[in-house]
């Protein structure tokens, strides 16, 4: 039996490749003489990084860099061959800065400038750049801002030869536009810190920078699917780095030759933390469903709303992984998290 492992990081408890091992082990417990091959996935947020080194290999080139908050704070970004792969958590993510320091209005993607600015003089002509996990609602002028740093001779954005060269690709699940209700200050700048009055003064300047930079270049990219993403981050790569936007989750895939790895299984497993209707819009176990052709996939998770919708998409079994008694403040322990998807993968197998 040849079953393919290939499940998100359960957020603040385990990261893929911890919450594949431990389904390896229930594979193993239900069917010792299994071939078991495990995928570390994420869909351009946290974890991106470490899945595509093991997705295609290449070195981690690590520097100093600029935190969301100004602070120096060293970060890496991937290099193979002529292609790089920025994680944007790595420099300006919410994870570097205390709960208490949360505050977009001056949080800025400096770093993340930084770190593309290195690639870029490190001989790359293609960028991947992962969103997600962002501390910031800046629409990217912290990352231009590097870049013109960097590279311009006048303080300004034209002829910045070394930038031309470079295809730009955005890996996100996000689809939100820049501005307005499901923009990227009114959806996600609550959860980096931002109160009412502030996600108002984030929209108006975001609403200004956009019309600032339609006017510079003569068309506007604010409203494309992604622009959204990573307070903005998107919008500025797309609009002045004519960068793309593709799944995370289709990328790595891609990457990896899924739909070939999956063609001779018995079996996929994926999962994630909470499961519902919105795994059905573009988040990463959709993107394992998609890419896996005809082989069932089995869909785990920490909490299951729902399972009737998800059956109807196509997977074959939907199962929460803990008890319907136990607390989250528990079913949140990493050791509890791995023994409770050992215990489920090993009871769907048998």
């Amino acid at each position: 039996m040849k079953i393919i492992i290939a499940i998100d990081s359960f957020k603040g408890c385990l990261s893929s490749m911890e919450a594949n091992a431990a389904a390896a082990e229930g594979v193993k417990d239900a069917c010792k003489d299994a071939d078991i091959r495990q995928v570390a996935v994420s869909d351009g947020g946290e974890g991106f990084l470490s899945a595509y080194h093991a997705a295609i290999g290449g070195d981690f080139v690590e520097l100093p860099v600029m935190n969301p908050l100004m602070h120096p704070v060293r970060a890496k970004y991937l290099l193979k061959d002529r292609l790089a792969v920025i994680e944007m958590a790595e420099a300006s993510g919410l994870t570097l800065i205390a709960n208490h320091e949360r505050n977009p209005l001056i949080a800025t993607t400096y770093g993340t400038g930084q770190l593309i600015a290195d690639a870029v003089r490190q001989g790359a002509e293609r960028i991947i750049v992962g969103l997600g996990g962002s501390a910031t609602s800046d629409a990217g002028q912290g990352m231009l801002q590097a870049l013109i740093d960097t590279f311009s001779k006048n303080g300004t954005w034209e002829n910045m030869e070394e930038l031309k060269r470079v295809h730009f690709t955005i890996a996100s699940d996000v689809s939100n536009p820049l501005c307005g209700e499901q923009g990227a200050a009114r959806v996600f700048a609550p959860q980096k810190g931002a109160t009412t009055e502030m996600v108002e003064q984030l929209e108006h300047r975001a609403r200004q920078f956009a019309a600032t930079s339609a006017r510079l270049f003569g068309y506007d990219r604010s409203e494309a699917p992604g622009a959204g993403a990573a307070g903005g981050l998107g919008y500025a790569l797309m609009q002045y780095l004519d960068a793309d936007s593709q799944s995370g989750i289709d990328l790595l895939l891609e990457a990896v030759d899924f739909k070939k790895l999956t063609s001779d299984a018995d079996l996929v497993l994926t999962g994630e933390g909470r499961a519902d209707t919105q795994t059905l819009m573009g988040k990463l176990p959709i993107g394992i469903l998609r890419h896996s052709g005809k082989t069932p996939v089995c869909l785990i998770a920490g909490q299951v709303l729902d399972r009737q919708s998800l059956l109807q998409a196509g997977f074959s079994q939907v199962e929460c992984i803990n008890p319907p008694e136990l607390p989250i403040e528990s079913a949140l322990h990493p050791e509890v998290a791995h023994q409770n998807i050992r215990r489920t993968v090993c009871r769907i197998l048998k």
